[in-house]
């Protein structure tokens, strides 16, 4: 089915592209085929129709999308389990809830360990961490967080 989106995208790409050199170039351009009326048609059909099918296609897109981005999370890829400790990757919003909109609790820095409740909705986990003495619970994105033994494995893998 995505053939057929992209084949009407750059019919649609063609028509648009006829409709505008007819309305913004001089008649005279028209009268004979030759080159200038051969590009003008083809890049514009390129043009457009690639435009179109890009705006049109949107699953494509997405799907390519989320690949690097869990190349970059390898917690993603595990259910976070009751108990487990955590590495916080970078400084951490803990939040009252799930959602880059909730109440922020606390701040926690890069390094600190937290550990998971095993609770999860999508993205967002349940962790408890101490921030400033205090025992926090809140939300958490699993995106900043790594498994508390994957520092070392990171560090001795990595060549500079």
């Amino acid at each position: 089915m995505p053939a057929l989106t992209t084949i009407a995208a750059y019919g649609a790409g063609l028509l648009l592209t006829l409709c505008l050199a007819a309305w913004l170039s001089p008649r005279t351009w028209w009268r004979r085929a030759n080159a200038r009326a051969g590009a003008v048609l083809v890049g514009g059909t390129v043009l457009l129709g690639g435009s179109l099918a890009a705006l049109f296609a949107p699953i494509a897109t997405e799907a390519r999308v989320t690949r690097p981005v869990q190349a970059f999370a390898p917690a993603l890829a595990e259910a976070p389990v009751a108990g487990a400790q955590y590495r916080v990757r970078d400084h951490l919003n803990l939040r009252a809830d799930t959602g880059i909109g909730a109440r922020r609790l606390a701040v926690v820095p890069a390094g600190t360990r937290v550990t998971a409740t095993g609770q999860r909705r999508g993205d967002w986990w349940q962790v408890s961490a101490v921030v400033d003495g205090r025992r926090l619970d809140g939300w958490a994105s699993s995106l900043w967080l790594r498994r508390a033994d994957e520092a070392s494995a990171a560090r001795s893998s990595s060549v500079f």
